[in-house]
């Protein structure tokens, strides 16, 4: 009798993404498969090799000696697999979906106005955008590059960097004209300032005063969670917010926001990076003609922000 053909791969992905995801039902969702389908495929597995890989209990999966041995094998060859792969379609037109994640004001600022010609010039590939400020974990979410601003994590991410901002004190010329502009930094505590809640926050801000970089505690009304919350009170006037010249320049080049305390400014900088998962430096044509491409748009300045010196200056 014929022997019934088996998809050993598929089992062997299934298998793995349920020890990676701690369970079957969290990682029937990252495969979009129903729980009893993730189940029923581990199962016959067990049954095709004669042995228990798994013990399963309501709160945990345990692996068997048996099933970490099968685990660390189908990790290397689901990676010879996958650089196999990408060594044929490396010499391939780019073609598939890159999924993206970009932070809400690069990505609306810069990337979404450079989307069309991107698919312009590749139009075997699909881009599938989400934009957020929540640092999100590439492999939940089954995304191919995140574009993070900030400070990195260690982790076991690839990061490359594809561009760099500086921070600035900006204000509307409404509350301006409403408070003065404050003079030193040490005038800020009779300021509405507005800062942030989110648990990565420092909860002071850095100066440079008379040559020394020191820290000055600052306290806001108004704490918001993101990036773009913090530029829309600033615009509508409720106070003064440190936010990267990436992300408020067009406002501060159209005079909607005005830099203050540029004197003490100690030029601190925030690195841009493209994350993705590296697999021994290898990655999908499709994904690495999109990192390529922006950061090239990046570097060529198509889309760099203006300098602050090419910003109004505030009112005298």
């Amino acid at each position: 009798m014929a022997r019934q053909e088996i998809n050993r791969t598929a089992e062997m992905e299934v298998f793995v993404r349920v020890v990676e995801q701690g369970g079957f039902s969290a990682a029937a969702r990252s495969l979009r498969m129903t729980p009893s389908a993730v189940s029923k495929l581990v199962a016959r597995l067990e049954a095709r090799l004669g042995a228990r890989l798994v013990n399963r209990s309501t709160r945990k999966l345990i692996l068997t000696a048996e099933g970490q041995t099968f685990h660390e094998r189908a990790l290397r060859v689901l990676a010879d697999l996958d650089e196999a792969e990408r060594a044929v379609a490396a010499s391939a037109a780019p073609r598939g979906r890159v999924r993206v994640n970009a932070s809400v004001a690069f990505g609306h600022l810069y990337m979404l106005p450079l989307v069309p010609r991107f698919l312009a010039e590749h139009p075997e590939v699909q881009l599938d955008i989400t934009v957020t400020d929540q640092v999100i974990d590439l492999m939940d979410e089954r995304a191919d590059v995140a574009i993070r601003v900030g400070p990195m994590r260690a982790s076991q991410l690839v990061a490359r960097k594809i561009a760099q901002t500086r921070m600035v004190l900006v204000a509307s010329p409404e509350y301006l004209a409403r408070t003065g502009a404050p003079v030193h930094p040490d005038d800020l505590p009779r300021h509405e300032l507005v800062t942030f809640n989110f648990a990565r926050h420092c909860d002071s801000w850095p100066f440079l005063i008379e040559g020394e970089g020191v820290y000055r505690p600052v306290h806001g009304r108004a704490e918001v969670g993101d990036g773009e919350s913090a530029r829309t009170l600033a615009l509508a006037g409720q106070g003064i917010a440190r936010l990267s010249v990436i992300h408020v320049g067009p406002d501060v080049a159209a005079g909607r926001l005005v830099p203050v305390l540029e004197a003490f400014n100690p030029g601190d900088i925030e690195q841009i990076h493209a994350v993705y998962v590296g697999h021994g430096g290898q990655l999908p044509a499709r994904v690495r003609v999109f990192i390529d491409w922006l950061a090239a748009e990046m570097r060529v300045g198509r889309t760099e922000p203006a300098t602050l010196a090419q910003f109004k200056s505030p009112p005298s």
